[in-house]
């Protein structure tokens, strides 16, 4: 077994990395190996800064992308000196490349709640009551769908998820009687989510559909999101909802997506005054640095408010107190 097939064992069955992060790493290090020819130890930094120059000049990697693959192969290296095969971290002798830094993309509340007010109809009782009446029929699957998509929305924005985290509920973690939501995150870090009552209404009638749709009662190990088709969702489709789902609202532009509407719960949560402690731990970050990035949509946003408002700044600081 060579040095990397060892590491991608280390990392899945010890670090216990998804299978999503395990593959990226593995794509990084035959990328790597495949400019180096040879798994020859040791790494040297020269050998290092060659492959960086390579991703940035003949493949024309961003620096973002660049970066990425300096940290799996800081972490890899970092392996090898724990086993001993090399001395030192040759990463750590060579520049990153600058990364732009940009604000994260988020949906303004006034967007969510138009969206939320126009699919209102696919949440509700009414609907149920049509599609439980002959949950078999096209136009039954077509209501069930629908409310899927929207619970889908609702889910991630409610409850600041990951993509992954949302495919991975079980019924068993929500409590409705708590009125929470138990999410396992990255490195299975285990985090509970308070559900806002319209959520708590909302995902229990759709596991009533559910129930309709089976003919039965589901065991609490199922997972809680299921397709019309009854399988289980997979990131992608949660991709495809939220596009659809998004296109077309007015005042929501740009990129759509699972991840987007995680930074529009944490925008407007610090808009709204929560300090960065609790959205960390809402959101499952391992650091503040992490959380942190969110203060810049707020700075910008107090900016406009004191442009707009201050004595001073209307007209550039002139003739005022």
């Amino acid at each position: 077994m060579n040095p990397v097939e060892k590491y991608l064992v280390y990392v899945r069955n010890v670090r216990r990395y998804s299978d999503r992060t395990v593959d990226i790493y593995e794509s990084v290090l035959l990328s790597f190996y495949e400019h180096k020819t040879d798994y020859i130890l040791p790494l040297n930094a020269s050998e290092i800064r060659e492959y960086v120059a390579s991703c940035l000049d003949d493949r024309n990697y961003d620096p973002k992308t660049v970066n990425l693959h300096l940290s799996v192969l800081s972490g890899y290296c970092r392996f090898l000196m724990k086993e001993g095969l090399i001395q030192s971290n040759p990463v750590r002798l060579v520049p990153r490349p600058k990364v732009e830094k940009r604000l994260p993309a988020f949906y303004k509340a006034e967007a969510m709640r138009k969206y939320f007010e126009s699919t209102e109809y696919y949440a509700s009782e009414e609907t149920l009551d049509i599609f439980m009446h002959d949950p078999s029929a096209d136009s039954s699957r077509y209501l069930y769908r629908r409310r899927l998509a929207r619970l889908i929305v609702s889910t991630l924005y409610n409850l600041g998820l990951r993509r992954s985290e949302a495919v991975r509920l079980r019924i068993s973690d929500v409590d409705f009687g708590r009125k929470i939501v138990r999410v396992t995150g990255k490195g299975n870090k285990m985090r509970e989510i308070p559900m806002i009552p319209s959520l708590c209404e909302e995902l229990l009638l759709y596991l009533k559909a559910v129930e309709a749709m089976i003919e039965g009662r589901r065991s609490l190990t199922e997972p809680l999101l299921v397709t019309d088709s009854r399988r289980k969702l997979y990131p992608v489709y949660l991709d495809r909802v939220i596009k659809s789902e998004l296109s077309g609202v007015d005042g929501i532009t740009g990129r759509k997506s699972p991840h987007v509407l995680r930074h529009s719960l944490a925008t407007e949560l610090l808009n709204q005054g929560a300090d960065l402690n609790s959205i960390k731990e809402l959101l499952g970050h391992s650091t503040l640095a992490a959380t942190q990035v969110y203060t810049h949509n707020s700075i910008a946003r107090l900016k406009t408010i004191y442009e707009s408002a201050h004595p001073r700044a209307k007209n550039g600081g002139k003739n005022g107190d």
